[in-house]
């Protein structure tokens, strides 16, 4: 194994599924404290957060010291877990309403379908860095790829949560649109090829969607601050999904990994 590990994307996109699926506790603690955890099945997602970086620490010494087959191991158990919950939460929260009534509004006013679908990306990206070399031009597109997964799921998430209050602020198209132009821009790589200005523009789109969801989270906390309630818990739990809005910020720095390492690549010679 090479000592300069802590440089290669491998290990950046290791780090990144460590923290974003430990990151996704407190979210989820949050968004099913709404009904009190009444199934069971909710606290799944919940235990299985707090679990994942447990598992994924070793992992990371694995991949740092060279013990490839453990990395790759505990790297499958966790991501197939990860793809498991994530589509099965899924169907659970399409079953609050929309499979009962196949309406639009039923589809709006379910449970936040695409959220689970975060388990399922970062499942599979945990999954596609054991498959695919980092030394590959492919990998740089697979993380692209899903950057542009969570765009999309973005978009939907934005526009079903904001219509369920009818846009009432303005401000609340900024993320529609928002993800929309990442969207435009991320799948251009994937289609054809470009050059280093193309991607540089697209890591400024980057650091536009970063600063959309920092906007979002500060948005979000204001209207929860000032929100009705007993206190502030019943107050961030009841309101506007406090994290929610870190997902841009999240999906910009996966995008820019995505983004630099394909912009080496075209800088190598080719064949």
């Amino acid at each position: 194994m090479e000592n300069n590990w802590r440089r290669r994307p491998r290990t950046w996109v290791e780090v990144f599924v460590l923290f974003n699926l430990g990151g996704l506790a407190p979210d989820i603690f949050l968004a099913h404290s709404v009904n009190a955890f009444h199934s069971r099945a909710e606290y799944v997602p919940l235990i299985f957060s707090l679990a994942a970086p447990v598992l994924l620490l070793p992992a990371l010494w694995a991949l740092a010291t060279g013990r490839l087959v453990l990395w790759r191991r505990l790297g499958f158990l966790v991501g197939g877990t990860a793809v498991l919950i994530g589509i099965t939460g899924l169907v659970l929260h399409l079953q609050s309403q929309f499979f009962q009534q196949w309406t639009l509004a039923s589809l709006v006013y379910a449970a936040p379908f695409a959220a689970p679908l975060a388990y399922t990306g970062l499942g599979a990206l945990l999954l596609m860095n054991r498959m695919v070399a980092d030394e590959a031009i492919e990998w740089s597109q697979w993380v692209i790829f899903f950057a542009l997964g969570g765009f999309m799921g973005n978009f939907i998430f934005t526009l079903t949560d904001h219509a369920q209050n009818g846009f009432f602020h303005r401000t609340e198209w900024i993320p529609v649109i928002s993800s929309a132009v990442a969207v435009g821009f991320l799948i251009v790589p994937l289609l054809l090829r470009v050059g280093r200005p193309f991607l540089w523009l697209c890591g400024l789109v980057m650091l536009g969607q970063a600063a959309v969801g920092a906007l979002g989270f500060a948005f979000h906390a204001l209207a929860d601050w000032h929100n009705v309630g007993d206190n502030l818990f019943l107050r961030v739990v009841h309101g506007a999904p406090i994290f929610a809005p870190t997902l841009f910020c999240d999906l910009a720095v996966l995008a820019g990994i995505g983004l630099w390492i394909l912009g080496r690549k075209l800088d190598q010679p080719g064949p």
